[in-house]
């Protein structure tokens, strides 16, 4: 063999390495416990993180399909417990562990997924939410449970003995397994769906965390939350709390606690209505009565024994106003007439006639000074105008041709120019006394 077949490939070793991973009994299944480091929570798909302790680090990797199963939210720094398998990459030469269990170390998976979701809602505020009031006297009644468990038979007795007007709706559902949530939620919604209940109880007997497991999912959480029926909760015993009990309305210790929240009792609601009858009835009495009281002290009044006493004051007042009234108006009739004298005698120690005739006079001597005017005014007029005829007269063409002057046209165009002539041509001469017509023989432009 040459020294050169001696060396191996990166590739060759690298799939040599991993087949020994493979094949080593104690690598594949191997239980690990250590701190969560890296992680990047990835949704829907692969998880890829790190396990360490304060001396060494690994390398992890959950598929999907295991970390589905997972009924916690790691978190970087929590201790855990995996189980898995070594493994190595071939790409990179590194070894890992694939993860096909995971738990917390220290507390239970589902206490942590519980704690995990509880802190989760609670801080969107669907604890927090306004709770909605229960009906007093609900006619139909939703109940979300087993078909086949104590629950409802609980749920019937109790609310046929204390109040058997009221309807009860079966929506039968799993409570148990993993299917359960999604149709606890789905049966919710159809309950809210109809519209024509008054009332929604959910709930199942008691059990392990496991076996109370749906009712601490998310999407039941939701489904209560967002359910426009208010919402009993009755699961499992009174010292179980799940985050339904949390997100409903009420929560109920048991089956029977539910249905007594849900409905009051019949025979107590008749003697509370036949309390109230009777009361009404007394108070009406007595009302009646005071009314009576009332009618009786304004019959004896003296308003109506002796009616002229209501309006003697009111007399005695128009008397009195009359009495005003009058001396008013002989006090304003003498204030008028001492002014009416007063005034006559001015006038008379002022005569108008003398003013009229003053007046008069100089009317008439206005009249002539504007005949006066007048005529001047028109003779200077007429004169202006004899003066600008003559001025007219003196300035017409007429007058001007007269002395022997005329003008020539062309084609009823006043000639101005020789330049406007052509030889040949025919134009009117205008004179004085008439018009002639002439031909064009000879043109000199002169200078």
């Amino acid at each position: 063999m040459s020294e050169s077949q001696q060396y191996l490939t990166v590739t060759a070793l690298t799939q040599y390495l991993k087949r020994k991973f493979e094949v080593d009994p104690y690598l594949g299944k191997v239980y690990l416990t250590g701190e969560v480091s890296n992680y990047r929570p990835r949704p829907n798909t692969h998880q890829y993180f790190s396990l360490k302790d304060d001396h060494a680090k690994i390398s992890a990797i959950m598929f999907k399909s295991a970390f589905a199963k997972v009924k916690f939210q790691p978190e970087e720094g929590m201790k855990v417990l995996v189980v898995g398998r070594i493994g190595l990459y071939e790409p990179s030469g590194s070894y890992q562990i694939y993860v096909e269990r995971m738990e917390p170390d220290g507390v239970g998976a589902l206490y942590q997924a519980y704690e995990q979701l509880k802190k989760k809602l609670a801080a969107e505020g669907l604890f927090s939410a306004p709770k909605k009031p229960l009906p007093r006297f609900p006619k139909r009644i939703a109940v979300v449970t087993s078909r086949s468990g104590a629950v409802i038979r609980d749920i019937i007795t109790t609310t046929r003995r204390r109040f058997p007007i009221a309807q009860i709706v079966l929506f039968p559902s799993q409570v148990q397994g993993d299917a359960a949530a999604a149709e606890i939620s789905r049966q919710i919604e159809r309950a809210n769906a109809q519209g024509d209940f008054d009332t929604l109880i959910i709930g199942r007997g008691g059990g392990s965390i496991e076996d109370l497991w749906p009712f601490n999912e998310e999407v039941v959480a939701r489904a209560i939350a967002q359910s426009q029926l208010p919402v009993i909760s009755s699961v499992g015993h009174e010292t179980d709390t799940t985050i339904a009990d949390l997100v409903a309305d009420v929560r109920a210790a048991t089956p029977t606690a539910a249905a007594e929240l849900a409905v009051p009792v019949y025979n107590d609601v008749l003697l509370q209505l036949k309390q109230d009858q009777t009361r009404v009835f007394n108070a009406f009495q007595n009302f009646v009565q005071r009314d009576r009281q009332r009618l009786n002290k304004l019959q004896t009044s003296y308003v109506f024994t002796q009616p002229n006493r209501l309006y003697e004051g009111y007399l005695q007042k128009l008397d009195f106003l009359n009495e005003r009234l009058k001396q008013a108006g002989q006090n304003n009739f003498n204030l008028a007439s001492q002014h009416y004298q007063r005034v006559f005698q001015q006038l008379r120690q002022q005569t108008p006639i003398h003013q009229v005739r003053q007046a008069q006079t100089q009317l008439l001597n206005l009249q002539q000074r504007l005949n006066r005017g007048t005529q001047l005014v028109v003779r200077q007029k007429r004169q202006q105008l004899m003066q600008t005829v003559q001025s007219l007269d003196l300035l017409s063409p007429l007058k001007i041709m007269t002395r022997g002057y005329a003008f020539v046209t062309a084609d009823e165009q006043v000639v101005h120019g020789v330049k406007q002539l052509q030889p040949e041509q025919t134009v009117a001469i205008h004179m004085a006394d008439g018009e002639a017509q002439a031909q064009i023989t000879k043109i000199d432009g002169g200078k």
